[in-house]
């Protein structure tokens, strides 16, 4: 299994997708997840759209894994907030151990928590099926100029490549008798002489992608060829289509209400 930052190359069902096609159905989904307002939609997206997009993709356990690790204790303390203290009418609660949680903020906490899921699982999702050089490649193809491309690209490889280069500098130094755990004093004063090599290091390799760049004339004028074509087939084009006329009927829709 090869690992380019988020991305996991797997041969799975959105991993055979046009970039584009990924990226309208992300957009789709976010902007449903704001605007429909019946109760639960986080729940229905995340359950009915984008678990069965991760199992398809054969990336679901990552995808868990990621998602729950970071979103976990918002939604733990949005539950805890929510259950206990949100204002209602509604006098029924529901008794867990010591605690009475309202039924009501536990229901505006399963909304709210499930639509950050879906907020953040879909652009999670985009990245793990799709290569960053792919996704850069067809957004420049549509029309966006190259040198947004490339800060987009670096930021998706970048980072990721900065936080495995935090992981081993940081062995190294454990390795020489830095103490990089323990109290917190003791974990303040292990990361002062991290700094330095990872900064160094991120220059460095600035300044080796933009030579690389340049001797590829990154630069020069003209039309420009790929090393690789992207498939893009007739029924892609027209899925994305359905997908932007369904989010332009959303928005409109959701306009209506709040004028209504």
């Amino acid at each position: 299994m090869q690992r380019t930052g988020l991305f996991i190359e797997r041969a799975g069902f959105l991993q055979r997708l046009n970039p584009l096609t990924k990226v309208t159905g992300a957009l789709l989904l976010i902007g449903a997840t704001f605007l429909l307002p019946a109760p639960l939609t986080g729940a229905a997206l995340l359950g009915g759209a984008l678990l069965p997009l991760a199992l398809a993709s054969l990336v679901a356990r990552r995808f868990l894994d990621i998602l729950l690790k970071t979103l976990l204790p918002v939604l733990i303390s949005l539950a805890l907030v929510q259950g206990l203290f949100f204002p209602t009418a509604d006098p029924m609660t529901i008794p867990v151990g010591p605690l009475l949680f309202r039924r009501a903020g536990l229901q505006f906490a399963l909304d709210t928590g499930s639509r950050l899921l879906v907020v953040a699982g879909a652009p999670l999702l985009l990245f793990q099926t799709t290569h960053p050089g792919m996704l850069v490649q067809a957004l420049i193809q549509s029309g966006m100029p190259r040198s947004i491309g490339y800060i987009l690209l670096v930021a998706l490889q970048l980072i990721p490549a900065i936080s495995e280069r935090a992981v081993g500098v940081a062995e190294a130094q454990r390795a020489r008798g830095l103490e990089t755990e323990g109290n917190v004093v003791q974990r303040i004063r292990g990361v002062l002489p991290l700094v330095s090599p990872l900064i160094v290091g991120a220059l460095v390799e600035a300044e080796e992608r933009a030579m690389a760049i340049e001797a590829r004339a990154f630069n020069a004028p003209g039309p420009k060829t790929w090393v690789r074509d992207i498939p893009d087939p007739p029924a892609e084009r027209l899925a994305r289509i359905v997908m932007l006329a369904a989010l332009g009927a959303i928005v409109a829709g959701r306009v209506v209400m709040v004028f209504d």
